[in-house]
């Protein structure tokens, strides 16, 4: 199988945001699949975005400052939207819910994490989102805590669970 390849140096170049382009791949990939992705420098933010999705990844370093990436599926670690094994039918009820589907990235990250500062361990809070909150995942493992999410059955918004861990 051949890798799928996106070169997001010419949108960089223009000043543009390569982030929704490289989702778009992500999604188009077959099983087991892998995207080489070029860049103008080192996309170090997208490594833990792609380490939740369950990809692996091998940096190359090419002339004049630019790279190449290449993530690879890890079978055993692909994530089905959520963080732990266990069932999220087996959490409590949300004890908060937030309606951020009108909010523009990074709020609705910050307003989610800003929450679970107050919040017990093993207390459940709500989320309904306007797009999958991919570099939010990484932030909530680190902090110790377990999501669940999904889009709706119209793939309008984002559905997700987050049940607070201990806090240090």
């Amino acid at each position: 199988m051949n890798d799928l390849e996106l070169d997001v140096r010419p949108l960089l170049r223009g000043g543009g945001e390569p982030f929704g382009a490289i989702m778009d791949a992500v999604n188009r990939l077959e099983p087991g699949q892998r995207l080489k992705l070029f860049a103008t420098f080192r996309p170090e933010p997208l490594f833990s975005v792609m380490q939740a999705k369950g990809f692996g990844y091998d940096e190359t370093p090419l002339d004049h400052g630019e790279w190449q990436v290449v993530f690879t599926p890890q079978a055993e670690n692909v994530l089905t939207g959520a963080s732990v094994p266990e069932d999220p039918d087996s959490w409590d009820d949300p004890v908060h819910y937030l309606e951020l589907s009108d909010l523009d990235p990074p709020e609705p990250m910050v307003r989610i994490l800003t929450q679970l500062e107050t919040m017990s361990e093993g207390q459940v809070l709500f989320a309904l989102l306007g797009r999958e909150p991919l570099l939010l995942f990484p932030e909530l493992s680190a902090r110790g805590h377990a999501w669940a999410g999904d889009f709706d059955a119209a793939g309008e918004h984002y559905r997700l669970m987050v049940r607070a861990g201990r806090r240090p």
